[in-house]
């Protein structure tokens, strides 16, 4: 044993006793998965050449189905009041709903807004890493990051990982130098700038009622409507699309959240106004139905925060008898 020492032989593997060596494997398997928490690029991939590919295969081979389908309904578009946003909150495992209350447009940035489309845990992991990145952009420069510079980071992502099975569709939304910004950014790469986009399994649905209706010169009221109509049709006819529907107006130098309306309620203001008015155009069809919901006043602000603290006050004054009842 002094001469395997003195050599260095006692430290090979074949040297090793039985268990010491599956410590030292576990702690390899281990030291690889932790990577992820190390970089948020480093993501394990299956260890052979075009996993999407070969995957599928086996699974054939084996009778085995894990192809879940997928859908959703998000759309944006550029008009002379800003830019607006408009998604679904629908969550599908298959063909099975798995959530109603999925938020599907995300604050990228403070002066960028994004939606999702697509696998949720991609979409949302890759959302939190864009978000990560531009903020970090705004310590180190002291200023944000443009709307065309974050879809580039994740352009690049996107084709890092190409051919793995990423699955992300997404726009992100925002005013730069050069005005007003809308981009699209899909998993195979591609990154395309434009006035009107949607994306998902009801996005045609959606793109019918765009390409007839659609104006730059719309008034806010109208284009309102129209990004409401586009996603209540989706949802008609796109059985992966429904839920809530959200509508974000980005203007210059702020967004906010026009409405948040269950599309059962969209359909039911939708179908009131077409009834007022069966053979209007475009423009009389868009003004009449929704409106957008009007600001609190402070008053009523302070009231909703005065009852919010009554009720916590009440819970913990019941809270406090129920112990006195348990303890006694």
């Amino acid at each position: 044993m002094a001469l395997e020492r003195i050599c260095g032989i006692d430290k090979a593997d074949f040297m090793q006793p039985y268990n010491d060596l599956n410590v030292a494997y576990a702690q390899v398997e281990v030291n690889t998965g932790k990577t992820v928490f190390d970089s948020a690029y480093s993501v394990i991939a299956p260890p052979f050449e075009d996993p999407k590919k070969r995957i599928k295969r086996s699974l054939k081979k084996s009778n085995l189905n894990l192809e879940m389908s997928h859908g959703t309904t998000t759309l944006g578009f550029k008009y002379q009041g800003g830019i607006l946003l408009c998604a679904d909150s629908r969550g599908t495992n298959g063909e099975f709903i798995a959530s109603q209350e999925m938020k599907k447009i995300i604050e990228v940035d403070k002066g960028i807004l994004g939606t999702i489309a697509g696998g949720a845990a991609d979409c949302v992991y890759w959302d939190r890493v864009l978000t990560m990145e531009c903020r970090l952009f705004e310590l180190t420069y002291g200023r944000a990051m443009t709307v065309k510079s974050a879809a580039r980071i994740m352009c690049n992502i996107a084709y890092k990982f190409k051919g793995l099975g990423l699955c992300i569709g997404m726009m992100l939304a925002g005013y730069d130098f050069d005005g007003p910004q809308l981009i699209y950014v899909d998993s195979d790469g591609q990154r395309v700038e434009g006035n009107l986009f949607a994306i998902g399994s009801g996005a045609h649905c959606a793109l019918g009622i765009l390409d007839s209706f659609y104006r730059w010169d719309m008034s806010d009221e109208e284009a309102y409507n129209l990004a409401l109509r586009g996603v209540y049709h989706a949802t008609y006819l796109d059985a992966y699309t429904g839920g809530l529907v959200r509508l974000y107006h980005m203007r210059p130098h702020k967004w906010s959240i026009v409405t948040v309306k269950d599309c059962m309620e969209l359909g039911e203001i939708f179908a009131k106004a077409q009834k007022e008015n069966p053979i209007g155009g475009p423009s009389s069809i868009l003004r009449k139905g929704f409106r957008a919901d009007p600001e609190p006043d402070e008053k009523e602000v302070e009231s909703m925060e005065m009852e919010r603290e009554k009720i916590k006050q009440r819970e913990i004054e019941k809270a406090k008898n129920k112990e006195k009842i348990l303890f006694s």
